[in-house]
């Protein structure tokens, strides 16, 4: 199955549009460095709480590299889910110099 992908400068150009972004790595990478507005859910615990993931518009999945994001994104594409994968993660965003937030926050 083809999983879409956008890189770090597709990923900043539609933050301000509110798209939904899930964070599909550990909770200690998240708490560490992660993207405001991410919604974070673990890649083990994404087919229990697929219910928390819009059916309807495009949903953007990012992890550390592209990795876990990629292979959830399959398998959401796979539910009905329009999921795309951000190739270059977190740590791609945060090496050009993005925003972030740290530390943990209550509900991660």
């Amino acid at each position: 199955m083809d999983v879409p992908e956008i890189d770090i400068e597709e990923l900043e150009r539609r933050l301000p549009d509110g798209p939904v972004l899930v964070d599909v790595r550990e909770p200690d990478e998240w708490a560490d460095v992660r993207i405001a507005g991410a919604v974070h859910i673990p890649l083990a615990e994404v087919p229990d709480r697929l219910g928390e993931i819009p059916a309807a518009g495009p949903v953007l999945v990012i992890c550390a590299r592209g990795g876990r994001s990629f292979n959830a994104a399959r398998w959401l594409r796979a539910q009905g889910v329009d999921a795309i994968n951000v190739a270059g993660g977190t740590l791609g965003w945060l090496e050009a110099g993005k925003p972030v937030e740290r530390g943990a926050t209550a509900g991660s």
